[in-house]
């Protein structure tokens, strides 16, 4: 995703500029290191389940004052640097947005995303 495109794409809308105070961006980054023990990772496989994604973030979109979603998650093997998860939520105000692409991250990674981290002796 070009995080600039996507933002430059939604301002073309004209309902935009009236109900829009606030674009708020993820873009996740594969770690070099486990969460679980801060191990070295060399790599890792990720899968995400598409559909259930696109239907958080339709859920997600329904939230107060929220205008617009858009996301783009990756899948396969992936090693430490690159992208993996971008969402931008444009909304009213910060009130409104900052809870809700925390929710959307927090969900899509619980409920659409699964792992296998790669260490050392087990890259292929």
């Amino acid at each position: 995703m070009d995080i600039s495109k996507t933002i430059a794409q939604m301002k073309q809308d004209p309902d935009f500029a009236p109900n829009v105070g606030m674009v708020l961006v993820h873009n996740g980054v594969v770690r070099g290191w486990s969460r679980k023990d801060g191990s070295d990772i060399e790599q890792i496989d990720i899968r995400c389940d598409q559909a259930k994604a696109e239907e958080i973030c339709r859920q997600v979109e329904q939230m107060p004052g929220i205008y617009k979603i858009a996301m783009e998650a990756r899948s396969g093997r992936m090693k430490p640097g690159d992208d993996v998860l971008f969402l931008v939520v444009a909304g009213d105000i910060r009130e409104n947005v900052k809870p809700a692409l925390a929710i959307l991250l927090d969900r899509i990674k619980a409920e659409a995303v699964t792992k296998k981290e790669y260490f050392g002796e087990d890259v292929a």
